[in-house]
């Protein structure tokens, strides 16, 4: 029995495509613009149908029959300091998203984002949104998901919409937690200590906590770093060095009690990706691969579910009114360990 099918838009360093192949779909056509991101996806997955360009341009009756449309279009208009989106914004991807799925018509469609996109400000954006996905045929859904809860070392919330035909709906539901909170000292012990830092240990035992979420370096703006000044304060008392990203792992001889920076393998690490996953060009722009990625743990726990509603193998429960109406989800307090903080006996 052949595997069900994904068109990836705009797939970045593959962290989503890699995520739904985890959960078991094949990909009928993996679309990104930037060169060295292709050359990433086409050295890890040689046999992935790697489509270099802007997805304006892709030929999307090419890929009918494609049982999903995944994408993780360009965020910027979405963060909490942009400005609210115009009619004609050229950087929303969403209405050129739209009429690739009008085309391919697939089963389901997968859209993730930044979480600023599921808030009270952009609820005008977001319920034209469902209302186009809904004359496509489809029921949307939207939750923000957070990495930490699927194994993954950082908080980052996403916001995430499915949206399937009636007949798949009911067996869907959004995943929950898979995983038990994973902190930074667990997840990196081994890679700061493969060039012999005596500290390592220490580290280890002092980065106990979830990590503020990674933030993707910008093509603008210089080399990469772990974030704004907040998160650089987050990664400190995690015991990192947020300003820049280290070429390799501390030597034998830094100090013992030191904050290393991280490598480019380390911040793959923190956002879910295996250590088989090689990005590909110099360090600023392995790590916008990195940076800007949907954690695959994430998206493999999507996938799953998707799966499972495909191959309809868990009950429908009962279809109210008010499971068929646009229910905008807002993110709501959580209580989760702070980040830095340490783990008690």
């Amino acid at each position: 029995m052949s595997k069900p099918t994904v068109l990836e838009l705009c797939a970045g360093g593959g962290g989503q495509a890699l995520g739904l192949e985890m959960a078991g779909f094949a990909h009928s056509g993996v679309v990104e613009y930037e060169p060295a991101f292709c050359t990433t996806l086409r050295s890890n997955r040689p046999h992935w149908n790697v489509v270099q360009g802007d997805i304006r341009n892709l030929r999307a009756e090419d890929f009918t029959g494609s049982d999903i449309v995944a994408a993780g279009v360009p965020c910027p208009p979405f963060s909490v300091a942009g400005k609210q989106l115009g009619a004609d914004d050229e950087r929303d991807m969403f209405p050129t998203a739209l009429k690739i799925v009008s085309v391919v018509k697939p089963r389901a469609v997968l859209f993730e984002n930044v979480p600023g996109l599921a808030t009270a400000r952009f609820a005008d954006y977001r319920m034209n949104l469902f209302r186009q996905l809904a004359k496509l045929g489809y029921m949307p859904r939207s939750a923000v998901l957070h990495a930490m809860d699927f194994g993954v070392p950082q908080l980052r919330p996403r916001f995430v919409i499915v949206a399937l035909r009636a007949d798949d709906d009911p067996y869907f539901s959004m995943p929950a937690p898979t995983a038990p909170p994973l902190f930074v000292g667990d997840a990196l012990a081994d890679l700061m200590e493969e060039r012999g830092w005596q500290g390592a240990d220490d580290w280890a035992r002092r980065a106990q906590g979830i990590a503020p979420t990674v933030v993707g370096g910008s093509k603008k703006h210089g080399g990469p770093d772990l974030g704004p000044t907040r998160a650089k304060r987050q990664w400190a008392e995690l015991g990192v060095d947020g300003l820049g990203i280290a070429d390799e792992a501390p030597a034998a001889d830094f100090p013992r009690d030191g904050n290393p920076r991280l490598t480019v393998r380390m911040v793959a690490r923190v956002q879910g990706f295996p250590d088989s996953w090689v990005f590909s060009g110099r360090k600023t722009i392995a790590y916008r691969q990195v940076g800007n990625a949907f954690p695959p743990p994430v998206a493999k726990a999507i996938g799953e579910a998707l799966a499972m509603a495909f191959a309809r193998r868990v009950r429908p429960g009962p279809v109210t009114e008010g499971a068929r109406q646009l229910v905008l989800l807002e993110p709501k307090p959580r209580s989760r360990r702070s980040v830095g903080q340490r783990r008690t006996a």
